[in-house]
Parts: structure tokens; C-alpha cells; sequence
């Protein structure tokens, strides 16, 4: 198992410092996060591709963000994020296929997202028509040969699993936030594995605490802090048999931000080698 952090691409001119940070703190792999499809580019794809040899870092994943409104809330959340909403459908599953094509360029073959507010009631009139979109973005990767992730944390564990079933195609996965189920008060992650488990791919390893109004998430925290039962959560993924990527996030800034990263890592690590040895 790889522990392994996640970086921002937001500007070329900076990306080669975080590369070097990434390095220089020991980690040897990260998730890849660009949430401007203008910098899907061949120059930029290139770049990136010879800085990950230079410094021997590996994408375990690119989280391919899209464009448009976008409103982390229980409200606005609704009409906002994701292929949910019919407005912006089209322009991002165009996005997402384009930030597939970009990851491809320097070796990535999975690509993680959020999908939004996926419909609960698998008859509500907006559910079909956004596994249709799905469908579409997940058969463009499969030519690709690449697999699309979905992030959990924005629907419960049966919707997504519901989804998988309507789309119909073999290269769906789950990219398992452990926070972001209990952010968005969606479940437990131990037991959301018992519903799709067989799909986790990649992990964000995160913590946080239960929502307590109806219209915020809760909040995010330190790892060890939180709600998060990390030794029975990789105690089961050990039943599951998964000895993949897990990618530690921590949504600050700044130098807390990086000492949270490293005490998280110790965390981790000694979990992992109790429940792996």
C-alpha cells in the first residue's frame, strides 16, 4: 500500500516547485488536481510528463474538476456541482473527456471526479438522463483505456452503486473520501465498503465530523481527530483485499497544512502496518 499526497495544478509556472515539495517530503506519489480545463493542454501534458520523471513521482490518479457555478452546500449544491444539473451536462462531460485526454498524454489511466447530487429516486425524471452522460464519458475513457472514478460523498453508497448498474460499463470505480461520506452525513466509510467496496481504486485519506444543520457540510479535520474509524477501515479493505494508492488530503493551507500532511502519514502508516503485517 502507497501513501501518497494530492497536488494542485493551477498554474505551469508553479507546478515544478510542488513536484520538488512533493520529493523532497518523501512521497513518491500523488493524485493530480486541475480544476481548469484551459490547462489541458500538449505543452502542459508534456511538462508535467518530464517533471514526474525528473523527480520519480508517480499520478496515482487526475482529479478532473469542470467549469461552471459550484456550491458546496446542501442547497445550491443541488443545482450546481457536477453532471447533475442538465444546464451544464454537456459542457462538462465535454471537460471531462478533454481532462482524460490531458492525462493520458503523461500515463494516467484513472480519472476522478464528483458527479454531484446523483438522484436517490432512481425514477426521478433527471436520473437517466444523467447515466446517459456518464455512459458518454466513461465510453470515451474506455477507448482510452482508462477507468472513471467516482469520489464519494455527494450521494449514499446504494445510489452510486445503483448508477454503476444503469451505466453498464467495466471501467467504473470508487474513489473513497472517508470524510466527505460523513461531511455530507451520507454514511459511515467502514460500511459504506460493505455496498462497494469491489469498486475502490484510490482513497483520500480525510477526516472530518457529521453535518449539524441541514444546509452545511460538516467539517473537516485533522486525521485522528475525526470521526473516521481508520484501523476498521483498513482492517476491512485488508478483507477486501485492496493494496492500492492511499491519497492523504487535508483541504487547508499554508504550514499547518503540511504538518497535518506528516502527522497524518505516521498515522496512517502505523495503521497500516498493525493491520497489514
Amino acid at each position: 500500500m502507497k501513501i501518497g499526497v494530492c497536488v494542485q495544478f493551477v498554474n505551469p509556472d508553479t507546478i515544478e516547485e510542488q513536484f520538488r515539495k512533493v520529493a523532497d517530503e518523501n512521497f513518491d506519489n500523488c493524485q493530480l488536481i486541475c480544476w481548469n480545463p484551459a490547462l489541458f493542454t500538449d505543452e502542459n501534458a508534456e511538462k508535467i510528463g518530464n517533471l514526474l520523471k525528473k523527480y520519480n513521482i508517480t499520478v496515482s490518479a487526475f482529479w478532473c474538476g469542470w467549469g461552471g457555478p459550484q456550491v458546496w452546500d446542501f442547497y445550491d449544491g443541488q443545482l450546481t456541482l457536477g453532471l447533475v444539473p442538465p444546464e451544464y451536462r454537456q459542457m462538462r462531460v465535454e471537460q471531462l473527456c478533454a481532462g482524460a485526454d490531458f492525462a493520458r498524454k503523461f500515463g494516467v489511466s484513472d480519472i476522478v471526479t464528483h458527479m454531484g447530487f446523483i438522484p436517490e429516486n432512481p425514477n426521478d425524471g433527471n436520473f437517466a438522463p444523467f447515466c446517459i452522460s456518464v455512459r458518454t464519458v466513461a465510453n470515451h475513457l474506455k477507448a482510452n483505456g482508462q477507468n472513471l472514478l467516482f469520489e464519494t460523498g455527494q450521494e449514499t453508497p446504494v445510489t452510486m452503486l445503483r448508477c454503476f448498474e444503469k451505466v453498464g460499463t467495466d471501467n467504473l470505480f470508487v474513489n473513497l473520501d472517508t470524510a466527505n461520506l460523513i461531511l455530507y452525513g451520507r454514511a459511515n466509510p467502514v460500511d459504506a465498503l460493505d455496498v462497494f467496496g469491489k469498486y475502490v481504486r484510490n482513497i483520500h485519506a480525510k477526516d472530518g465530523l457529521y453535518p449539524t444543520n441541514g444546509h452545511n457540510l460538516g467539517r473537516e479535520v485533522r486525521i485522528g481527530d475525526g470521526k473516521v474509524d481508520f484501523k476498521a477501515l483498513f482492517t476491512k479493505l485488508r478483507e477486501l483485499e485492496y493494496d492500492g494508492y492511499v491519497t492523504i488530503e487535508r483541504e487547508i493551507a499554508g504550514e499547518q497544512q503540511t504538518a497535518d500532511i506528516n502527522y497524518a502519514r505516521e498515522y496512517l502508516q502505523k495503521i497500516i502496518d498493525e493491520v497489514y503485517c
